[in-house]
């Protein structure tokens, strides 16, 4: 029996011991799908959990959902462990070319594609702390755009430089890349994923209180007419 039917068979009789067939759809917001997953909701409706997209996938990022969230059809879903293996946004998406009901959408090029967008956790980021550390920046596949780093005197001293990683939601495109190098372990790693694109500009906007968006119009002041190019990017919700 392939992977994609031992899958399936796991899904379906977890879904059937739960009572849980034709049930209404619930499912975690944290859970990231592969690219051209779209909207959850509809993207479940149309997933049929045979695992093809998993079989597909050249790096083994893409898993099954191991679990339900409350009343939901989520387990045997696609879904990504990002800190074991980040996507790596294949050129020719495989992942999507599998897919035999559309709940992978096709995706015209890598820079569009969305799986959720980075946050980094300023009080976990040893670089914000004042430590050399540029892993995220430099691994990422999108370095310049999706990542940049902002230099600034340390607080209260003006012989030390911060090598401050800053992500742009704009070019972002949520592969993992960064979360997977993260080099901070504990308590957790300093990056994350958020799938939805509200959510993510709100903690984006909590976490990178000093400036992000003054970084991204090069130190011109908050300029919140970006936001609107946030805005007319495709996204999962």
């Amino acid at each position: 029996m392939g992977a994609g039917a031992n899958i399936a068979k796991v899904a379906a009789g977890a879904l059937v011991a739960g009572g849980l067939v034709g049930a209404s759809v619930r499912t975690s917001d944290d859970s990231l799908r592969p690219p051209g997953a779209g909207d959850e909701q509809d993207f479940l409706s149309k997933c049929i959990k045979c695992g093809r997209c998993i079989e597909a996938c050249p790096f083994k990022s893409i898993i099954a959902e191991q679990g339900t969230y409350g009343i939901g059809a989520a387990v045997g879903a696609p879904t990504f462990d990002m800190r074991t293996q980040a996507c790596h946004m294949c050129e020719d998406f495989p992942c999507v070319e599998a897919c035999p009901t559309g709940a992978l959408m096709p995706i015209p090029s890598r820079d569009v594609a969305r799986i959720g967008t980075a946050v980094i956790k300023r009080d976990l980021c040893i670089a914000v702390k004042g430590m050399r550390c540029e892993v995220c920046y430099r691994e990422c596949p999108f370095i310049d755009k999706a990542i940049t780093i902002d230099y600034h005197l340390r607080e209260n001293d003006d012989l030390h430089t911060v090598f401050e990683p800053i992500v742009n939601p704009v070019h972002c495109t949520g592969c993992g890349i960064c979360v997977e190098r993260c080099v901070v372990s504990e308590p957790e790693v300093a990056i994350e994923i958020v799938r939805d694109f509200d959510k993510a500009l709100e903690r984006i906007d909590e976490e990178q209180a000093k400036g992000a968006l003054d970084a991204w119009s090069g130190g011109t002041g908050a300029d919140t007419s970006a936001l609107g190019l946030f805005e007319q990017r495709g996204t999962n919700n």
